[in-house]
């Protein structure tokens, strides 16, 4: 199996899947804005641009901040869990009782992979593990914070290349063009990309991407988001 290295900030501290969520939460939210600017545009010229820029800015950095604040949630989340099996593994009568305790969270992983002896004998050995360790602490890691700032920065970058040809043209209908067409084309090179991490061809998941982009967006606006 082929294993991808973990070693840059984004994967470093999100799994793939969080990543990809993140990174295409911000594009989709982009488009929403951008792909219904034209009448703004219209009505209120050069003004109506430097507000669609605020707005796409100030909506990925609150949803950033959201994403961010809900990832801190969910590591606690997990952690608890985590630890009210410790507990209640410490604090079973027997060794039998402890092993059914640790089967029971873990046995949906392994049931496909191992055999019924195998599983018994590897859960009764993480039941012994765990009765013999003190319980770990609930407090938020560097770890967990570095997830939250991940999760932030991958949401609200995905805004920034929308704002580059706004920037740099004068054209404001030709720059949305081109504003759009990047947001577009990320979509797929974030399908194109990620499609490495499981069985999918390349290509095909990059347009599958693109098209489930699209799909959401028209949703958003036709719900009036």
């Amino acid at each position: 199996m082929n294993v991808q290295p973990r070693s840059s900030l984004m994967h470093r501290y999100l799994d793939p899947a969080s990543s990809l969520g993140e990174i295409m939460f911000g594009l989709v939210m982009t488009l929403t804005f951008t792909l219904g600017a034209g009448i703004i545009i219209d009505e209120e010229g050069r003004e109506g641009i430097r507000e669609l820029l605020i707005a796409i800015i100030g909506c990925n950095i609150a949803w950033g901040v959201i994403d961010a604040a809900m990832y801190l949630v969910g590591q606690l989340f997990d952690r608890g869990r985590k630890r009210r099996m410790g507990a209640s593994v410490r604090s079973a009568p027997d060794e039998a009782a402890a092993t059914a305790i640790v089967e029971g969270e873990l046995d949906t992983w392994f049931d496909d992979v191992m055999t019924v002896p195998e599983r018994q004998a590897l859960y009764k050995r993480v039941a012994a593990i765990v009765r013999d360790k003190p319980g770990a602490h609930g407090f938020i890691t560097k770890a967990d914070l570095m997830g939250a700032f991940t999760s932030f920065w991958l949401v609200v970058i995905a805004s920034a290349p929308a704002a580059i040809p706004f920037l740099v043209m004068d054209d404001a209908h030709l720059a949305l063009r081109v504003s759009n067409g990047i947001l577009l084309a990320l979509l797929f090179v974030t399908g194109f990309s990620w499609a490495k991490y499981t069985l999918g061809k390349p290509w095909i998941v990059g347009f599958s991407f693109l098209a489930v982009g699209l799909g959401l967006v028209a949703l958003a606006i036709a719900l009036g988001g």
